[in-house]
Formats: structure tokens, C-alpha cells, sequence
């Protein structure tokens, strides 16, 4: 036997425990004492359910916080949100997929900040506090920079249907000047998508506050939607009108009944940016005639006149008022009832 392979040997003949009648003298910890006291606490972790593989832990998930990048809003998870979660954890019996995070390091009432899964660590969080106090919170831990670890949560979340057009569009919007330098084009390249795909979700992060507070919840806001909506910004006239129309809905929405649909709001906004002008009777053309309040609200659509008369349709989403509708009509049947 070589040198190396009997001293190798020998460490490990001492870290085995005798006997005590045929103790050895004790020696230096050496390489297999190492190795063996590794294999011991290895053998103890996973014998208690704590290491579950080499990169993947089951932890207390009141050790790990959201991190600061993290693409979803987590104040907006309730038990609603993650009822599918919720319950698929218990029929399982174990949280099945990790979420990956990265160790914290100086902060004492952390170990980890979470990356991808912040549903996962609400639901296990929620279960540990209804009655399932074992269920722990299961994880992959990786080493990851802040770019990559947003182009590592975007890839996991990009096809997922619970998180909203808008978290992720303000997500992308805070990455691009965080990572990219506010270079559009370098960021699409990075995370594999056409740079029209990703301007239309910047587009939706950019709308304006004084736009935003027509929706009562602007979580149903889509990406489909921005094609309609951007234009209406511009000139600044259009603008402000558009503000004034959001203001006036944002009010209204606190009032009882349902709230208004986002089709509605946009065509209401829409409505508001190019109010149709003031018309008179309608033309023997039998083109439509929109008939608008003194503010510039459609109340009225007249549509063309025959031997038997005209068509009207109340536009009661238009954002006029019952008093405009009803002076509107007056002026119809005067203009036509002889």
C-alpha cells in the first residue's frame, strides 16, 4: 500500500468509534474523520426530512423574504388566489415544485430571499397557520446576480395566467433601467422576445396614474387593451379630456352595483377623446347621428329617418347624465314630432 493510501487508511480507522477496551490512542482529525462526520450529518439531515438533495431544502418559510425584484405583487395573494395551490399541497401532502432562491447573507431574521414562487411560500405560510403546522416550505437554492435571476423568474413566469398583463409589464419596465440601461433592444435580445412583443408591455407599465384610476381593478387590464388606449393620449387636448373622463369613472366606481367591465372603461375613454360634435336632425343620408351633451358626452345615437320614422339608441355607458338624456330626447321630439 502507498504512503498516501495508508494514511488515508489509518484516518480512517480512527474516525470509526471502538470499542472502548479496543480504543486506539487518539489522533489529529484527519481526512476520514471528515469525511465521516460529513456522511453523519448528511445521513441525520436527511433521516429528519430537512435536505431532500443536493440543491433542494425544506425550510421555514418565515426564514425567507420576498426578493426585492420579485415580478409579482405579493400583497395582492389571498386565499382566493391561491386556492388551486392551497389545495393541491394538501392532497399531495408536500409542496411538489421548489421555489428557487438565493441564501441571504448579514441579515439575522433571514436565510433566503425568494426568486421564483412567491404563491408557493403564500400557501405553505398559510397552511403552517390553519391547522398544517409540518408543512414546510420546499426549495432549490442557487447562486444568481439580480439579471439573472429576473430573466430566471420572467422564463418561469411567462406562462403562467395568474400573474396579470400588469405585473409582469411593470416588472419589465423596472428591469430595463435596472439591467439594461433603458436599452429596449438589449433586453429583448436577453430574454429571447421581439422587441414589438415587449414594447406593447411597456407600454402598459407606462400609462399614466391619472389614467389608471378609470379601473377599478387594473389587475384586468391586458396587453390587448394598450392598442386602444395609447392613442388616446395624444395631442394633449385628447388628453386631458381622457383624464377628465377617468376621474369622472373613478369617482362613480365607489357607488353601488357592479363596476363597469375594462371594455367598457376603454370605450367610455375612447368616447371622451373624441367626443362626437353636437348634431341637429338627422340627414336624409341615413348616416348615424350622434347626439352629445353640452360637455361633450354621447347620450344619443339617431339613426336615418324613413316613412316610418327614426331609430334612436340611448348610449347610457357614455358617461352623460339621466338630466342629458332627457334634454336630449326633448330636443328630438321637438326637432320631430309635429
Amino acid at each position: 500500500m502507498s504512503r498516501k493510501n495508508a494514511s488515508f487508511a489509518a484516518d480512517l480507522a480512527a474516525g470509526i468509534n471502538l470499542p472502548e477496551d479496543g480504543a486506539p490512542s487518539p489522533r489529529r482529525p484527519g481526512l476520514g474523520s471528515n469525511v465521516l462526520t460529513g456522511r453523519e450529518n448528511r445521513l441525520a439531515e436527511l433521516a429528519a426530512g430537512s435536505v431532500v438533495s443536493r440543491t433542494h431544502e425544506l425550510v421555514d418559510p418565515a426564514r425567507c423574504r420576498m426578493w426585492a425584484g420579485h415580478n409579482r405583487e405579493y400583497a395582492l395573494l389571498n386565499e382566493e388566489r391561491c386556492a388551486d395551490l392551497i389545495e393541491s399541497i394538501k392532497a399531495q401532502g408536500r409542496q411538489e415544485m421548489p421555489a428557487i432562491v438565493r441564501r441571504v447573507r448579514g441579515e439575522p431574521d433571514y436565510d433566503f430571499e425568494v426568486i421564483c414562487g412567491a404563491r408557493r411560500h403564500w400557501s405553505i405560510s398559510w397552511l403552517r397557520s390553519h391547522n398544517y403546522p409540518d408543512f414546510r416550505f420546499l426549495v432549490d437554492i442557487r447562486e444568481l446576480s439580480d439579471e439573472e435571476a429576473f430573466r430566471i423568474a420572467d422564463i418561469e413566469n411567462r406562462a403562467r395566467e395568474d400573474l396579470s398583463d400588469l405585473e409582469r409589464a411593470r416588472d419589465y419596465l423596472r428591469a430595463l433601467e435596472a439591467y439594461y440601461e433603458g436599452r429596449q433592444k438589449i433586453m429583448a435580445e436577453r430574454i429571447n422576445v421581439t422587441e414589438s412583443w415587449l414594447s406593447r408591455y411597456l407600454d402598459l407599465a407606462r400609462l399614466p396614474l391619472e389614467l389608471m384610476v378609470a379601473f377599478p381593478n387594473p389587475q384586468d387590464l391586458r396587453i390587448k387593451h394598450v392598442t386602444t388606449i395609447k392613442p388616446l393620449l395624444k395631442p394633449d387636448d385628447r388628453r386631458q379630456r381622457v383624464f377628465a373622463e377617468a376621474a369622472a369613472l373613478s369617482a362613480r366606481s365607489g357607488g353601488e352595483g357592479a363596476p363597469m367591465a375594462v371594455p367598457e372603461i376603454v370605450r367610455a375613454l375612447a368616447l371622451a377623446a373624441d367626443p362626437p360634435k353636437r348634431s341637429g336632425p338627422p340627414k336624409k343620408s341615413g348616416m348615424a347621428q350622434i347626439v352629445s351633451s353640452e360637455t361633450g358626452k354621447a347620450v344619443l345615437r339617431i339613426e336615418g329617418t324613413d316613412r316610418k320614422g327614426i331609430r334612436l339608441t340611448l348610449l347610457n355607458r357614455g358617461g352623460a347624465s339621466r338630466e342629458d338624456a332627457e334634454k336630449a330626447i326633448r330636443e328630438v321630439l321637438d326637432a320631430h314630432w309635429a
